[in-house]
């Protein structure tokens, strides 16, 4: 009878499996060492801290997800540590174990307000604030605001706050984050310090990456990582947020994050099948490459993706060309393959490959049919890469090169009937100026001044041998130059010229040359006795002009 009344009370309960945390809150930065990135900044924090020379308002910008809202933690927690005795002071190293850095890191301290200016942008919220910021801070050494997106404040509300911002209590500091600086007034913008927050780079995303993965106890391929950072495209929390996607994606049982997993999930296209599509497309090969362009289009890979990529491997090959370190992330077959088209194309080659692509890549960006757009955009650029160089083609020209295969030699015909009609030809009787300076004359006497000065201040000329003259590219000349130079000399000479362009240094131009002559004929007329004499009289005497005659008997 007695057991029927002991009270076992209640029976064990479960416990609550804690709440799961996406990786870019888990592995947020609590202290500034673990901040990636951001070196500049925190240098010059840690400066100002020890210094003591503080300022009352920051402002930092980035783009999204390269730490802005948790930097503004950071210093909060920096300002208001009092380390583990209680006793500490504001430090670049915040304990973590205080009641204020415990606080603040759990987003509960009363004296750190966070604001969202997307939700309080108007002047009744900033009023609020300012009544607010009088009183003095109830257990932390200084009052912070923490304004978030702070360029989506009204202009009344950004007026109102004005004044506080710039003459705080000694007790406040202000931290505003925006991602869109250039909104935010100038007269805000005077009343801070400013902290421009760098995009994180690819390879220090897949380091931070490769230890969280091994934190999480989950295994990861080092090309899944490099995807993954270069599909961040510089923001922490984007990369985490695809690192999360790709963990639930690989296969459940023990499965690890392998790239072709991570490229299925981010719909890009394989690295080595783009290889492909581009050797195609170099080799001229039009059907190969609209299958292989097929074959990534089934495999769900956006067309617009496609030549992304490709034009990434054309900006890769270029780079290689002008002898820069290889990416850590290529691998081994596509440094190969990038060092053999490097040495293959020309600069002019690649110039006018990525043109193509960018052109291309616009216009799937805007069609109605963005696969059938891609394709006619590759076989644009087949077609282009069986052109031969314009410089090149531009040479063989003024050899008289046509290209065709050599054959038996043509019996002996009269120069009349065995020229060509493309050929330059001066009419019976006339005759071609024999230099450049007696082409100028020409061209001044025919009234074509205009022309002859443009010629006389850019023209470089490096061969001229009429009717062919070559100039220089070094120096920027108008667009329709050579054209007008060549018409106005068959119109005067009744000849057909070749005016061409080239990469040689080619002679000065006529002004250079004359500005040459007049500044070494002054030099002569400085080293002249009474010249010597009069400027060693009167330092400040300045040569303006001069006049050399020569006399009989000097």
């Amino acid at each position: 009878m007695a057991d029927s009344f002991l009270d076992l009370g209640e029976p064990p309960q479960p416990a609550k499996p804690e709440a799961y945390r996406v990786l870019a809150r888990k592995y947020r930065p609590q202290n500034f060492a673990e901040l990636i990135g951001q070196d500049a900044m925190v240098t010059t924090l840690g400066n100002a801290i020890r210094r003591g020379r503080l300022a009352h308002a920051f402002l930092l910008t980035g783009v999204r997800g390269v730490g802005k809202t948790s930097t503004a933690r950071l210093i909060a927690k920096a300002l208001n540590c009092i380390g583990p005795d209680g006793e500490g002071g504001p430090t670049i190293d915040p304990c973590g174990v205080c009641e204020p850095c415990r606080a603040i890191a759990e987003g509960r301290h009363i004296d750190v307000i966070e604001i969202d200016a997307a939700s309080n942008n108007g002047v009744d919220n900033v009023r609020e604030m300012t009544e607010a910021v009088r009183y003095s801070a109830v257990s932390a050494r200084y009052k912070m605001y923490i304004i978030d997106e702070v360029h989506m404040m009204s202009k009344p509300a950004f007026n109102a706050l004005l004044k506080t911002l710039e003459e705080p209590p000694p007790h406040v500091k202000f931290l505003l984050a925006t991602t869109e600086v250039d909104k935010v007034p100038v007269t805000v913008l005077s009343r801070c310090q400013r902290f421009d927050l760098r995009r994180i780079g690819s390879d220090k995303l897949a380091a931070h990456f490769a230890f969280v993965v091994e934190a999480e106890g989950v295994e990861a391929e080092p090309e899944a990582l490099a995807l993954i950072a270069r599909a961040a495209e510089g923001s922490a929390r984007d990369g985490l947020s695809i690192l999360d996607q790709a963990i639930a994606h690989a296969d459940i049982d023990g499965g690890a994050v392998r790239a072709d997993k991570v490229r299925e999930m981010l719909g890009l296209s394989d690295r080595g099948a783009i290889r492909d599509l581009l050797g195609l497309v170099l080799d001229g090969n039009g059907l190969g490459a609209l299958a292989a362009l097929r074959s990534q289009y089934d495999l769900g890979v956006d067309p617009q993706s496609i030549l992304r990529s490709l034009l990434e491997a054309v900006h890769a090959i270029t780079l290689a060309k002008l002898g820069t370190p290889a990416d850590v992330s290529q691998s081994a077959e596509e440094r190969a393959a990038i060092a053999r088209w490097a040495a293959a194309l020309s600069h002019a080659s690649l110039h006018r490959l990525w043109q193509l692509l960018l052109r291309g890549h616009d216009e799937v960006a805007r069609a109605a049919l963005p696969i059938e757009a891609c394709e006619m955009a590759l076989l644009r650029v087949i077609h282009a890469s069986t052109l031969p160089d314009p410089a090149d083609l531009a040479r063989q020209l003024a050899r008289g090169d046509t290209g065709a295969s050599p054959g038996p030699a043509p019996a002996a015909q009269p120069v009349s009937q065995a020229r060509q009609p493309d050929q330059p030809t001066a009419a019976s009787g006339s005759s071609l100026p024999e230099s450049f300076d007696a082409m100028l004359a020409l061209l001044d006497k025919a009234n074509e001044m205009g022309l002859a000065e443009r010629l006389r201040l850019t023209a470089r000329v490096v061969r001229y041998a009429p009717p062919e003259i070559e100039l220089s590219a070094t120096k920027p000349m108008p667009a329709d130059l050579t054209r007008d130079l060549a018409d106005a000399l068959k119109r005067l000479t009744k000849a057909n010229w070749r005016i061409s362009v080239s990469d040689a240094p080619g002679a000065p131009t006529m002004r250079e040359a004359e500005a040459r002559a007049r500044a070494e004929e002054l030099e002569r007329v400085k080293q002249a006795p009474i010249v010597k004499a009069a400027l060693a009289a009167f330092p400040d005497a300045e040569i303006i002009d001069w006049n050399l005659t020569e006399r009989s008997g000097t």
